[in-house]
């Protein structure tokens, strides 16, 4: 006959392996840093939900996937109204929900704080931070239906403790998603959801940028490995609100995954940068400015130098 603590054992470990067996929602699929953390989850054995607007871009991953239980779901979390639509299309799948990881950015506008109006960083916050309020609001009762140890994953780039010069709108909604991330953390236990905010401080490979990036950067193979880290319902790693990259213990992949990228996960060597890449890094951070940077600098030094020119000139 089973001890208490045995069968309490027993129900803990068949939980676990429930929960294991439920899909793990991907937000942002598409995206570079999305794509790494399906193609992460699928290599571990985990279905996966792919959601993105860009419909084409599902079926790519699809087809790049052709044998694993992969679905896909074409939606935006850009609204409420959206969200409450997501949430309704993921119910009719009828599959049970062990995690969610939110893979999603917005726009790579640059430019100066003081060279824009006010409605420039109303724009950023609305394009970057609401949607993933949006998003919580709606599949956070999924993950509550499904199970107490139900994992809701954030994922968020740099710029939040140093300003990013020449992004410094991205900066503030990077902060204020870190921010969101601990209040909903606070809420959620409410109804037994765990959020947490995964923080990148680093540039990451993607399939976007690998032509140029840099063998000590980690990819967006390793990042996907360190979120669904979290969405394990184990309780081996980190439970505080914002977990830093370095500070997860990565899931290991079979020998035999498909294009393992052999880029370091600790790496904080900064480069300029993707298109649309949530976790590009600010300059703050780097050993050298980025690219771009160097160019506005020099930029400016041509304009000063031409400047002074002119002066002398008139002077003379």
């Amino acid at each position: 006959m089973k001890t208490p603590a045995a069968k309490a054992s027993a129900q803990n470990t068949a939980q676990s392996r429930r929960i294991a067996r439920a899909a793990v929602v991907v937000l942002g699929a598409t995206g570079g840093v999305g794509r790494g953390v399906v193609e992460a989850a699928l290599a571990s054995g985990r279905p996966v939900i792919a959601v993105a607007r860009d419909k084409a871009g599902l079926q790519c991953l699809r087809g790049k996937f052709p044998d694993a239980d992969l679905s896909v779901v074409a939606g935006s979390i850009s609204s409420d109204g959206d969200g409450e639509r997501l949430a309704r299309d993921l119910r009719k799948l009828g599959r049970p929900i062990g995690g969610v990881v939110a893979a999603v950015c917005g726009s790579d506008t640059r430019g100066r704080l003081l060279d824009h109006p006010a409605a420039f960083l109303r724009q950023t916050l609305d394009d970057d931070l609401l949607p993933h309020l949006a998003a919580a609001r709606h599949l956070l009762p999924l993950l509550s239906e499904a199970g107490r140890t139900g994992t809701y994953v954030l994922i968020g780039g740099p710029g939040a403790d140093r300003p990013w010069a020449g992004y410094g709108h991205r900066s503030i909604a990077t902060a204020a998603l870190r921010m969101l991330a601990r209040v909903l953390h606070e809420e959620a236990r409410t109804i037994g959801v765990r959020v947490q905010l995964l923080a990148i401080d680093s540039p990451v490979c993607t399939e976007l940028n690998r032509a140029h990036a840099c063998e000590q950067w980690p990819s967006a193979l390793a990042v996907g490995q360190r979120a669904l880290a979290l969405v394990e319902p184990e309780g081996v790693q980190p439970a505080q609100a914002v977990v830093n990259f370095s500070e997860v213990t990565a899931l290991p992949l079979p020998m035999d995954a498909a294009d393992v990228d052999p880029a370091s996960a600790d790496s904080t060597i900064q480069q300029d940068p993707e298109p649309g890449d949530a976790t590009a890094p600010p300059s703050a951070q780097a050993g050298l400015l980025p690219s771009r940077c160097l160019q506005d600098a020099r930029t400016l030094l041509r304009n000063l130098i031409s400047t002074d020119n002119n002066n002398q000139e008139r002077s003379t």
